[in-house]
């Protein structure tokens, strides 16, 4: 029975899979890919089974009980089978229902990581998301759920949400609801790591206006501490209500005796 290799494909230019992927995808007999993977990735399998099984939000798509089958299949008749999924497996890529179906059949399987889509957008507009003092914390969320409901929260300095292109206006009040100032800082990024990502910034107040930019895009949207461009101050009101522990300090004690804990009044960078 073959195994079946999830790899990471990068959010976008092919050249942004990892080293160790591009060499298990050259071993591919049969590689099951998604929409948004870069066709050229195809030249490191010419000799592969190449099926698209990609998914795309308010279009037809290859539902996921399709794709589990064609894995089992695929798994049952060859020696190597490849699942190329963008950015990253498991962020936002259904690997955790794979995953259980092979397991269910006992199919050996081995996961790839890979670039995901907030980090190549966090590059791409060299908008770094974790800031020294500011930016300590990150949330991945997409913004739409399975039932087709828009949620926005504020429990983190950085939030990024995924797949929200279409709802940028609907995303600005949400924002608002859950709390995030009108002037808080907002990075849109479409296409990111593809040679023509567009980039533009925005406060929660105006997100709106980015609809229009990046319309029709895989979008990338970025609010909070690490949306701000570099030697911005960003307002104290902007960053999440999210409390931080302490530092826990160690002193040096002699030989054979435990160290005491002392915590920190200062409150660390």
């Amino acid at each position: 029975m073959a195994r079946v290799i999830f790899i990471g494909a990068g959010p976008g230019a092919a050249d942004l899979i990892t080293v160790r992927g591009a060499r298990l995808l050259a071993q591919a007999d049969v590689v099951l890919f998604d929409a948004l993977t870069d066709p050229a990735l195809k030249e490191l399998a010419p000799n592969a089974r190449w099926l698209n099984v990609g998914k795309r939000g308010f279009c037809d798509s290859t539902g996921q009980a399709t794709i589990n089958a064609l894995l089992l299949k695929y798994a049952r008749e060859v020696n190597t089978v490849v699942r190329l999924k963008g950015g990253d497996p498991s962020v936002f890529g259904r690997l955790e229902e794979e995953l259980e179906a092979l397991a269910d059949e006992g199919i050996d399987c081995e996961v790839v990581p890979g670039v995901t889509a907030a980090i190549a957008a966090a590059a791409s507009s060299q908008r770094p998301l974790t800031r020294r003092g500011s930016g300590r914390s990150i949330s991945l969320a997409t913004a739409m759920t399975r039932s087709g409901d828009l949620h926005a929260t504020r429990t983190a300095d950085t939030e990024v949400f995924y797949m929200a292109g279409k709802q940028l206006a609907a995303l600005s009040r949400q924002l608002t609801n859950a709390g995030w100032p009108a002037e808080t800082p907002v990075s849109v990024v479409s296409r990111a790591g593809w040679p023509d990502a567009l980039h533009s910034d925005h406060s929660v107040r105006d997100l709106a206006q980015a609809g229009l930019l990046h319309a029709g895009r895989p979008t990338i949207v970025t609010v909070g501490a690490g949306a701000r461009a570099l030697n911005t101050p960003i307002p104290r009101a902007c960053t999440a209500p999210v409390e931080t522990l302490k530092p826990l300090k160690c002193k040096a004690s002699p030989a054979g005796e435990a160290p005491s804990s002392v915590t920190s009044s200062k409150q660390e960078p």
